[in-house]
Parts: structure tokens; C-alpha cells; sequence
């Protein structure tokens, strides 16, 4: 899709507002000089940053139940894809939205976007592991091998939670290798922007 059809896309399929279609405009202008300096995306991907990027990550809002009280995390949230972009579509105040990134440039950027788009979100610095993670969703997207997103997500997210993970081509790979470290119940989904990339579902109960 061209930059028109996923505008079109956003707002009649997924229910963006015209205002956070305005903000998301912002993030990809942001992004473009921001990535003149520092490596925050491949530079290949920068003439389709809405179909690559903000798209890619839309397409999750379908899995999320923006519900008073909850919260989601975005594991590695990199150039905020696709935490800030699913901060963007929220127009909960009640509902929480935390991005985890070690990279303090990269933090420095999402801070940047927050306080211009003024969408309401957290940034963690550092690494995961030194933070409490306890949000009823957790996404991955070009975070780990799905193995140890698993783990982390069994060990370390301390509550019931789904688990939203975006993988490419080797998706059904790397779950048939997690599933010889520990049986989990899960769901694939095509993703919209890629016939190759898939989206894993997979609901922790924490029993």
C-alpha cells in the first residue's frame, strides 16, 4: 500500500482518529530526521515507513482490549514500533502504555515523540530485567528468538497477560522449536503487510 491507502486504511478498517493520523504523520517526519543521525531503521525501508512500520504495528490494536486499568508493554520498542504507535491510537486515559528500550538514544527519541504527539506513554530505560513488568499485554516486535520471549514472558511478567509477538517468514520454525522446550497453546495470525510475517498470539494464564 502507498501512503494514501494506508491513511485510508487506518481510519476506516482500524478506527484511527483523525487526530492520531495526525500525530503518526509527526512520528514519521520525526523518524526521517532522526534517522539522518542515528541507525533507528533500515535505511531501505524509509520511502515505506507507513506501510512498513506504522502499519505493521497498527494492525495490533485488533488484538487489544483497551479496558480501564490495563496496561501493555513493548518489549525493545526500538524507534517505537509498535508501542508509540498503539499509544497513539489510545484515547484511554485508564489504559497504560509502557515502552521498555536499553538504547538510550532510541529512549531519548520515543520521549521526544510522546511529549510532541502528546500521547500519553512510559519509557523504561535499560534492560527489561531491571524494571517490574506487570502488563495484561506484552509485544515483541524484532525483540528475541521466540524461545526466550516465552521465558520471559512465563518468568518475568508477573501477571495473566497475552503475549503478542510479530515474526517474518520463520515464525512456524521458531515455534516448533519452542514447543520442544515447553508445550504452550497458541494462535497465528497472517500479518497485513507481509504474506511472509505472521503474528503469534498466545493467552498466559498464569495458573
Amino acid at each position: 500500500m502507498n501512503e494514501s491507502e494506508v491513511k485510508d486504511y487506518l481510519s476506516i478498517k482500524l478506527k484511527f482518529s483523525d487526530v492520531a493520523l495526525q500525530k503518526l504523520q509527526i512520528l514519521k517526519n520525526e523518524l526521517l530526521l532522526f534517522n539522518k543521525k542515528y541507525n533507528l531503521i533500515s535505511k531501505s525501508t524509509e520511502s515505506i515507513v507507513w506501510h512498513r512500520h506504522i502499519l505493521d504495528s497498527a494492525q495490533l490494536v485488533d488484538y487489544i482490549n483497551f479496558e480501564d486499568g490495563k496496561s501493555l508493554s513493548d518489549l525493545g520498542s526500538g524507534a517505537g514500533f509498535p508501542g508509540i504507535v498503539i499509544a497513539i491510537f489510545n484515547d484511554n486515559p485508564k489504559f497504560h502504555v509502557k515502552l521498555f528500550e536499553k538504547s538510550n538514544i532510541k529512549a531519548n527519541f520515543l520521549e521526544k515523540i510522546a511529549k510532541i504527539t502528546k500521547s500519553k506513554l512510559e519509557v523504561y530505560r535499560g534492560s527489561y530485567i531491571n524494571h517490574n513488568i506487570d502488563s495484561d499485554y506484552i509485544l515483541a516486535r524484532a525483540f528475541k528468538k521466540l524461545p526466550e520471549i516465552l521465558r520471559i514472558s512465563r518468568e518475568t511478567v508477573k501477571i495473566p497477560h497475552r503475549l503478542i509477538v510479530m515474526k517474518g517468514k520463520n515464525a512456524q520454525t521458531e515455534i516448533n522449536n519452542a514447543l520442544k522446550i515447553k508445550l504452550f497453546e497458541y494462535k497465528l495470525v497472517q500479518s497485513i503487510t507481509d504474506t511472509e510475517s505472521k503474528i503469534i498470539l498466545v493467552d498466559d494464564k498464569k495458573k
